[in-house]
């Protein structure tokens, strides 16, 4: 074997590259989806909106939705008893 192979770093896939393989090769209408999600949080926002805060958490089937500027930019699973926490 050569002593001058190089090495390349293995490819990564993004989340934004993920999201599109998953929805163009996998079938999942995303627009759809994302529909759905703001319409279920529409209730949380609004009542947030009345006390006047634009950055809020909204916990609901065991997920955490961490909202900015009414902007969901996060999503962390919610510990439930038993279970250790999630970083």
């Amino acid at each position: 074997m050569s002593q001058n192979r190089r090495s390349y770093p293995f490819v990564r896939v993004s989340d934004h590259a993920l999201l599109r393989f998953v929805e163009r090769a996998g079938g999942l209408d995303v627009q759809a989806l994302r529909t759905a999600l703001e319409g279920s949080l529409n209730r949380a926002s609004n009542q947030a909106a009345r006390i006047n805060t634009g950055t809020f958490d909204i916990v609901a089937d065991g997920l955490r939705y961490v909202v900015v500027k009414n902007v969901v930019v996060t999503i962390i699973a919610v510990p439930t008893k038993g279970t250790s926490k999630v970083r």
